[in-house]
């Protein structure tokens, strides 16, 4: 077990050396779509790319269904594992509705050996969110 400033400093350690590893800015960090936000996640059971739709309900729905008419392109052509969920709860209770990827093995922050593999899969994941983003920016921020 780590303590909670042990934890941290591992959690500070990954991101910089993600961004050093990969060192580029991310189109999607700031996609000037109200209500996207794209974000890593990486934690001690599970790593993923996210797209949350966090706006208020009307525009979430109407966000989600211009997702929801891509969905078979996302998957065809960009994330074939993708994962669409409508109705997400975050920890704090808010609905939100959420589209990821996680990875399919078994990865811990805490654990540097599984970082290299993290970091890849951070990378190729979001590089493919944002080649899809480019193709289909019209549709989505329209």
């Amino acid at each position: 077990m780590f303590s909670k400033e042990e934890s941290r400093q591992l959690r500070e350690e990954f991101w910089i050396s993600f961004g050093k590893s990969f060192p580029r800015k991310w189109i999607l960090y700031d996609t000037k779509i109200k209500g996207f936000s794209f974000k890593f996640h990486f934690d001690t059971k599970k790593a993923l790319v996210v797209l949350d739709l966090e706006d208020d309900l009307e525009n979430r729905i109407k966000n989600w269904e211009k997702l929801q008419s891509l969905e078979a392109i996302l998957k065809s052509e960009y994330l074939k594992d993708i994962i669409f969920e409508e109705e997400f709860y975050l920890e704090n209770g808010k609905e939100i509705s959420r589209i990821y990827l996680p990875l399919e093995q078994k990865v811990s922050i805490h654990n540097k050996n599984s970082w290299q593999d993290v970091m890849v899969f951070f990378n190729s994941t979001m590089s493919q969110f944002e080649a899809f983003f480019e193709d289909y920016r019209d549709i989505l921020s329209d």
